[in-house]
């Protein structure tokens, strides 16, 4: 299940989880001030950014694999 997950999905269940805790919290009666909602927008987005700059990325082509490549034969 988690091999088939990508950046662009974590960060979609980031935002959409984050979303669904303030919405609760403002249905049961907290109070948003502005320095509040920097806290809770820096506290949301710095994990995605985190997460994007870690997320294991494609190793690059060898020079044995560009000149000869998996598939040849010969």
């Amino acid at each position: 299940m988690l091999n088939a997950m990508t950046r662009s999905r974590v960060t979609q269940a980031w935002f959409a989880a984050v979303t669904l805790i303030i919405v609760a919290s403002l249905a049961l009666g907290a109070s948003v001030t502005v320095r509040t909602g920097a806290l809770l927008l820096a506290l949301s987005l710095v994990p995605p950014v985190i997460v994007f700059m870690l997320w294991p990325r494609p190793q690059p082509r060898t020079t044995a694999e560009m000149l000869y490549p998996p598939d040849h034969r010969g």
